[in-house]
């Protein structure tokens, strides 16, 4: 699954499909003016008149113009045809969207999670935060962003969203390791990673305490059908970015709060080196 994601996102395309992929991620609204005020200003570069050389010195400066005249001349029609296209496929996908989420919302049972593909659950992961009034940004993931695959906006803050649809692997520690660097480095606000299924024990106690919001499938079941704000945490609720965690006594690095399985301590919580089993440094909480 994650070989063939990674596959169909790195394919390669042309610059006419770059194009239009990328005006189909703005809303369907925004492509029709896009395509409008490109054949407005292309139709008025191409309608004006070429200049005429008089000395060999203007010969290179005729044959520039003439060949951005052309450019201009064939760019008024196609331009904004790829830019009507990219609008189609935004309201296309407007309404798949609003498919998914209406068949989540009806499904008696789980499988309806499991039964769609990557693309249809990041979809509808970005449909649910649209519910929750936050305006959704796909970005494709899986690349050099560190695979955060939504960008969620709302008022002044910013939040990463990794979507992972694991049916039979439980979501780890690396992942939410992996999402807290990239917030950190981006400077975001804060992050969501939302799974079909569920999260590890590591991973919960790595998320606790930080500004990371973990969402089993059951949690997303429950915020689709309800649509209602009150079930993602608004920005003010959650964590600071300045909220910090001890330091590691030993080594210096993160640390994170874990729970003693055995010993006279057995079921009391502690910090333990996020390194571990590197390094085994402790303290108390």
């Amino acid at each position: 699954m994650f070989q063939e994601k990674q596959v169909a996102r790195r394919k390669s395309t042309g610059a006419a499909e770059d194009l239009m992929e990328a005006v189909a991620l703005l809303p369907w609204w925004a492509g029709v003016v896009l395509a409008v005020v490109s054949f407005a200003l292309l139709h008025g570069w191409a309608s004006q008149p070429l200049p005429q050389g008089i000395t060999t010195k203007d010969v290179a400066n005729v044959a520039t113009a003439g060949f951005l005249h052309a450019a201009a001349y064939v760019g008024q029609w196609v331009v904004p045809l790829i830019c009507l296209a990219g609008a189609a496929a935004s309201a296309i996908k407007r309404r798949q969207r609003s498919n998914l989420l209406q068949t989540v919302q009806e499904a008696k049972s789980a499988s309806a999670l499991d039964d769609m593909t990557w693309k249809q659950f990041e979809m509808l992961v970005g449909e649910g935060f649209r519910q929750q009034g936050y305006s959704v940004q796909e970005t494709g993931g899986g690349g050099g962003d560190g695979g955060i695959d939504l960008v969620l906006r709302r008022g002044r803050e910013t939040f990463f969203v990794q979507c992972k649809q694991w049916r039979a692997t439980r979501v780890g520690v690396a992942v939410a390791r992996e999402v807290y660097g990239v917030m950190a480095a981006k400077g975001a606000d804060g992050a969501f990673i939302v799974t079909s299924g569920r999260f590890t024990d590591d991973a919960v106690a790595f998320a606790e305490g930080r500004n990371i919001k973990l969402v089993n499938g059951e949690e997303l079941r429950r915020l689709i059908r309800a649509g209602r704000r009150s079930e993602v945490p608004e920005a003010s609720s959650m964590p600071s970015k300045a909220a910090t965690t001890p330091a590691c006594p030993a080594c210096g690095s993160a640390m994170v709060k874990r729970v003693a399985r055995r010993g006279s301590a057995a079921g009391h919580p502690f910090w333990g080196c996020s390194t571990y089993p590197a390094c085994k440094g402790t303290t108390v909480v």
